[in-house]
């Protein structure tokens, strides 16, 4: 079901999703295929559950995920500027009790207080309440097209958008009744879904409908509205190609290279001796055979085992769908029955073949050999990564530390700094095996204290520890990261150079930002900042409103460096 529903999401260009009923267990995230990524809640398997699935690319822009309860959950997100707040409900049917929804709606109530009101909110959810067509009296909060009547849950939808100045987006916009219709089950036809926001930036809505003719959910239609954030522009990098190197392991391919190659350098069977010639030889001859891919290119995380026949029973199987929507015969009803058992076994057939081909590999040479590369860095005499120092030069140098590095990097940025540096899904699952249900005690003088879990940071003592760590901060300081000399990375020791204090405040202020939005922390107490070759009145250095202590000297990669630029204490 997951990675039908990306594929629907992929194939109808949403990039944001609110689900319900999603009846997983725990609070987690995880990758669904075709790059999306679900953020999920629930405390029980069989009922309830919300969760909010993103594109891939507005995860890392996540800042805060609220898990309220199995039926309101809610993430923040920061898109160029603009904070956006995605809330998922999913309200207790007519039948419940009153006590049960007066327990939702003050659920949602709180999450909506706790938002600041400059802030964007969307709500996705499935209230199971009918607003009705028409809108007399509440045309503040609503339109006039809705379905049918409305009843007490529906009355409290409204009341609720009133007491939070929001309006229900599905009901203004004229639309076929098909087209409005969220719920169908036997000869039910209903409006139980909605899309709400507020009011005053309803005019960033285009459109919004139900999207029909899909079968990922059996009763339930999805809808969807277009909203256009109006953000900053920022400057776009640079896609770097990467030339498909990986084909040489195709005999075919590699002997056309072979001859590509030798037509290129003129029939010579030796090389020249010109290296770099020949090395632009190689590389231009490697792109015009072999071909680039992009460098944003990802495969699929959670569905690697995903194959073409289970891809063409599931279109068969939405074929069906629909073709039951438009003529609801029993003939049509009994054929889409059986493409849904037959989609289960296909899905069952390859993930099985997939696991088979996946362990028969690892019990390989060359699988020996991949599963081991994260583990390079234990025969190399490394130490942990725990202090980041910024140093300005000229005028000023700011030394910055990392508060507790080690033990504060989030586990699912470890996951996804894995991922975009390009380990390979396999590898990333080994790794969060040996993370999963970490737990440890505390030795103390009377004793030792009751095991408890370990969620965030890296295991200490482990030979990986240090690679991974590495990769993070690879990742996290892209944005920020300048050519040396401006920026020079070696082992546990990060050193940032400018021209001026202004300069160096507004990049000390940037690798904060870039850290702490990502889980990370700078230490205010450990921060130090130095003046070479000072004037007078040249002022301090300050972060966020504090001033940086000031120092003469300090110690980098062993040699001791002094404001007056002598060395006698070396």
């Amino acid at each position: 079901k997951g990675r039908e529903l990306a594929d629907m999401m992929e194939r109808r260009k949403v990039d944001i999703l609110c689900v319900q009923e999603t009846r997983w267990k725990g609070s987690k995230a995880r990758s669904i295929g075709a790059g999306f990524k679900l953020f999920y809640y629930g405390v029980d398997s069989k009922r309830n559950g919300v969760g909010v699935v993103l594109k891939e690319e507005f995860v890392r822009n996540v800042l805060e995920v609220k898990r309220v309860s199995d039926r309101v959950m809610s993430l923040k997100l920061e898109i160029e500027g603009v904070m956006l707040n995605v809330v998922s409900g999913y309200a207790p049917q007519v039948g419940c009790e009153l006590e049960e929804k007066e327990s939702f709606w003050s659920e949602l109530d709180e999450v909506m207080e706790s938002i600041p009101t400059g802030e964007r909110v969307v709500i996705g959810a499935d209230f199971n309440g009918h607003v009705g067509e028409g809108n007399t009296g509440d045309e503040e909060v609503m339109g006039k097209f809705g379905v049918k009547e409305r009843n007490l849950e529906g009355q409290m939808v409204v009341d609720f958008a009133k007491r939070m100045d929001m309006g229900v987006v599905n009901t203004y916009f004229q639309k076929r009744e098909e087209h409005r219709v969220t719920y169908k089950s036997g000869g039910r036809r209903t409006q139980v879904d909605y899309i709400l926001c507020r009011r005053g930036n309803l005019k960033e809505i285009s459109d919004c409908k139900v999207v029909v003719g899909e079968s990922v959910a059996r009763q339930h239609r999805m809808v969807v509205c277009r909203m256009t954030l109006m953000v900053c522009k920022t400057k776009r990098s640079k896609i770097e190609k990467k030339t498909k190197w990986w084909k040489l392991k195709k005999e075919e391919c590699c002997e056309e290279f072979r001859q590509k190659l030798r037509q290129a350098l003129g029939g010579q069977v030796v090389l020249p001796d010109d290296w770099e010639t020949t090395a632009e030889v190689i590389r231009e001859t490697g792109r015009k055979v072999l071909g680039v891919s992009s460098e944003r290119r990802k495969e699929d995380k959670e569905t690697w085992w995903w194959n073409e026949k289970v891809q063409d029973s599931i279109q068969r199987k939405r074929l069906a769908k629909k073709k039951w929507d438009m003529d609801r015969t029993e003939e049509n009803r009994q054929e889409y029955k059986e493409l849904q058992r037959r989609v289960k076994r296909e899905v069952s057939k390859a993930k099985q073949k997939a696991y088979e081909e996946l362990y028969t590999r690892l019990d390989t040479r060359e699988g020996e050999k991949d599963l081991y590369r994260l583990a390079r860095q234990r025969d190399r005499d490394g130490k942990d990564v725990q202090q980041v120092r910024v140093i300005k030069d000229r005028d000023g140098r700011v030394l910055t530390n990392l508060e507790k590095a080690y033990d504060r990097v989030p586990r699912e940025e470890l996951w996804y700094c894995m991922r975009k540096s390009g380990v390979a899904e396999k590898y990333v699952r080994v790794v969060q095996d040996m993370y999963e249900r970490s737990r440890t005690v505390v030795r103390c003088a009377v004793g030792q204290t009751e095991e408890f879990n370990v969620e965030v940071g890296l295991h200490q003592g482990s030979a990986l520890s240090p690679f991974l760590f590495a990769m993070v901060m690879d990742q996290l300081s892209e944005e920020v990261r300048q050519e040396s000399p401006w920026t020079m990375m070696f082992a546990d020791d990060i050193v940032i150079c400018s021209e001026s204090r202004e300069q160096v405040e507004e990049n000390l202020e940037r690798w904060r930002f870039a850290l702490e939005r990502r889980g990370m922390k700078v230490s205010r107490s450990k921060t130090e900042y130095m003046c070479v070759n000072e004037r007078e009145g040249s002022g301090t250095v300050r972060l966020q409103g504090e001033e940086v202590k000031k120092v003469q000297e300090f110690k980098y990669l062993g040699s001791t460096v002094q404001s007056n630029g002598e060395c006698e204490k070396e």
